[in-house]
């Protein structure tokens, strides 16, 4: 009898499981079922077959927007509804929805429990999670109901068919929102360019997609009387440190392809340049759509890096993007500025910066450095496929940088990769999502599942090494 107690709980031990396990089980589990339903034929044509969909369906469960068919045509109008459905589970959180979902599969609501499901959505606190849930929810679609009519009545009046230009205000706002980069038109929004209506509620969706619940809460809980010092350092951060980069990358850009004159800009004038550098700006961490052409052809090199650069840094924690997290990229620069300065604390804004949020962002920044250039490795070694001529190292890095960051900007790659290169970019865009940390954190239980858990409480002599 004591045997059998003693096999229940370690059964029980090994099959429970913990949170970063649960969320990458659940994300597998509902891209299958995605692409289960985009193959069949009353969402699909003939041209999208079982890789087809599951390429499709992981991009859209990650907000990414790399896609190898053509969403207006190979998907029916069913398959589109579906397709948005998806980006609504992926951009509004996978991380948040598997979450409360665990509330009805693990048991225990320890406060140690309630604080790991909190690290899940980004939270620091032990708030309810169907609370938080709840505010995510309405939030977005408030936003999203908000753009779709400003689009249908202002944005894209050329479409004369109500219904048509109904689903085309608000699958853009929905894919706009999520930071997905999923469009219905070919050219993503490149006819659109000039259309300042479209492109401002376009950029509005996505950085505030981008920003998070939680900085969209503080906001709106603060409005009436919004004074910057009243806002938490982290809403102050997010939005400092957002508004940085778009400056950086609308005036980057500006000047990169003006100086070595790119061959899209230099047709034409000042205000498209502005409009257009702007948008790619704010599309580049982690959007994805364009109104500009973007390829080998029509950008400099040197644009594309400060592209690459933007899609690496990404969104906010908490938000619909990818990338590192405008966060960590503060908290980086931050720390450099301690050891410039010789001081031993990370300060922010008359705030302390405690050492482990410092080493989770070298964590990330270094894990993500290095999984990238491993995909960029990996599909080097494709290097084209069948006739196509072989790609420079430039569209690869910049490809899966693309994926990785859940960003879904495509020089033309994507498509003619084989099945080997385009399944390390699905494996590039589920890492992305669920963040690196998480993953490996995953894995790391597994293999540790079978060792006793303990505190350790040894202590090690110190010595310096030379950095």
């Amino acid at each position: 009898m004591i045997l059998t107690k003693q096999s229940s709980r370690r059964i029980d031990r090994h099959l429970r499981l913990t949170v970063p396990q649960f969320t990458v089980i659940t994300g597998l589990l509902i891209i299958f079922f995605g692409t289960f339903i985009l193959s069949l034929p009353i969402c699909s044509t003939s041209k999208v077959g079982l890789w087809e969909a599951l390429f499709t369906a992981t991009s859209a469960i990650t907000v990414t927007g790399l896609s190898i068919i053509d969403i207006g045509t190979d998907l029916t109008i069913f398959g589109q509804i579906i397709l948005a459905v998806m980006l609504l589970i992926g951009g509004l959180g996978l991380m948040a929805i598997t979450t409360f979902l665990q509330g009805f599969v693990v048991t225990g609501t320890e406060l140690r429990t309630r604080l790991d499901r909190g690290k899940t959505l980004d939270e620091f606190g032990v708030g309810g999670v169907g609370r938080t849930f709840r505010g995510i929810a309405v939030t977005a679609a408030v936003l999203i109901i908000f753009g779709a009519i400003v689009l249908y009545y202002f944005g894209f009046t050329d479409i004369e068919n109500a219904l048509e230009r109904f689903w085309a205000s608000l699958f853009h706002s929905i894919s706009a929102y999520n930071n997905a980069g999923f469009g219905l038109w070919s050219d993503s929004l490149q006819s659109y360019r000039t259309n300042k209506v479209v492109n401002i509620v376009m950029i509005i969706l996505i950085v505030l997609g981008g920003f998070g619940w939680r900085v969209t809460s503080d906001i709106w809980s603060n409005r009436k009387s919004l004074r910057i010092r009243n806002l938490s350092l982290h809403t102050r951060l997010v939005i400092r440190t957002s508004l940085i980069l778009i400056a950086i990358g609308t005036f980057g850009l500006i000047l990169t392809e003006s100086i070595v004159e790119g061959n899209f800009f230099s047709r034409i004038d000042f205000q498209e340049r502005f409009i257009s550098a702007l948008f790619e700006s704010v599309s580049a961490r982690t959007a994805g759509f364009t109104n500009m052409p973007i390829s080998i052809g029509d950008i400099t090199d040197s644009g594309l890096l400060l592209l690459m650069t933007l899609m690496f840094i990404g969104a906010s924690p908490g938000g619909t993007g990818g990338g590192i997290k405008t966060t960590t990229v503060a908290a980086l620069m931050a720390a450099t500025r301690t050891t410039l300065r010789g001081q031993n604390d990370v300060i922010i804004r008359n705030r302390q910066i405690s050492d482990k949020v410092v080493l989770k962002a070298v964590g990330i920044t270094v894990a993500s450095l290095l999984f990238v250039l491993i995909m960029a490795l990996l599909l080097s070694m494709t290097s084209g496929n069948g006739e196509n001529e072989p790609f420079s190292f430039l569209e690869m890095l910049f490809t899966c940088v693309s994926a990785f960051a859940t960003v879904g900007f495509d020089l033309g790659v994507t498509q003619q990769l084989g099945h080997f290169g385009q399944f390390i970019l699905i494996v590039g865009m589920f890492v992305g999502r669920l963040g690196i940390l998480l993953l490996l954190s995953s894995i790391w239980q597994v293999v540790n599942s079978g060792r006793l858990k303990h505190q350790n409480r040894i202590g090690y002599p110190h010595e310096d090494i030379y950095v």
